[in-house]
């Protein structure tokens, strides 16, 4: 039946936490890693190509914060690139996913070089980038909703990996607990924004495809992942057993 009113806040709000059901929780990639069953380079895979992802969160809510004209508003999401990045003096999340990196046995120089990340990552990643430099404020910010989803990823992988990969540094883990609370806060603040701005019937169902769209970015990374490291064909497998794919940041 063709929705005719908004939707009242409390509905609409969980029509977003229903869109959870399609979470990269649910990918086999990670059910695997959650039940202990992916190997050493399955999770090395994982962490190279994800940090490709977290050194663009901090482009993507700069871009956001560019396109808001508001100063309340920039005020409290510029602690998202500070969460990060890091500032006075303390140590980001960059910094605590480089440390995951050697804590599963990478150089940190390999994944600053970026020479991991699958194409596919890439390309879904950048595309979530070039949406929030694109999009207006709002729908950018809200785009960041599947944060609604991730503090239960976070606490399932301090509850289950230590247990199933004892090879892992203990230290490689502080990235995972600081976001619990950062998590929590940002959803109360990007859930705020997308109940004031999505008041009509169009907003709403625009914003429900954008953070499915989101939604599909994560689950594309590790489509892309467990063709190259489960199934064994990277990119150009066929002709090559080199990394033949483009290894730098073009956009």
């Amino acid at each position: 039946m063709t929705q005719t009113q908004p939707l009242s806040p409390r509905a609409f709000e969980q029509a977003l936490r229903d869109k959870g059901a399609y979470y990269h929780i649910h990918h086999p990639y990670h059910i695997a890693m959650h039940n202990g069953q992916a190997t050493r380079e399955q999770i090395q895979g994982w962490v190279a190509n994800r940090f490709y992802y977290q050194t663009s969160i901090p482009l993507k809510d700069a871009a956001i914060m560019a396109n808001c004209p508001h100063p309340d508003v920039r005020r409290k999401w510029v602690q998202r690139i500070l969460d990060h990045d890091g500032h006075g003096g303390g140590d980001g999340g960059i910094e605590a996913w480089l440390r995951l990196g050697e804590a599963v046995g990478l150089k940190r120089e390999a994944l600053l070089s970026d020479d991991m990340v699958l194409p596919g990552v890439r390309f879904a990643v950048d595309a979530y980038v070039n949406f929030a430099r694109r999009a207006n404020w709002q729908e950018a910010a809200c785009s960041s909703l599947t944060e609604l989803f991730a503090p239960q990823i976070h606490q399932a992988r301090l509850d289950t990996w230590p247990g199933h990969y004892q090879w892992i540094e203990a230290e490689g883990y502080d990235y995972f607990r600081s976001r619990l609370s950062q998590a929590n806060r940002d959803v109360e603040h990007g859930l705020q924004l997308a109940l004031e701005y999505c008041d009509s019937v169009e907003k709403q169902q625009r914003m429900l495809e954008i953070l499915q769209f989101k939604l599909d970015i994560l689950w594309s990374m590790l489509d892309a992942m467990s063709m190259a490291y489960e199934l064994k064909r990277p990119p150009y497998h066929t002709v090559t057993t080199g990394s033949a794919w483009h290894k730098t940041r073009l956009v």
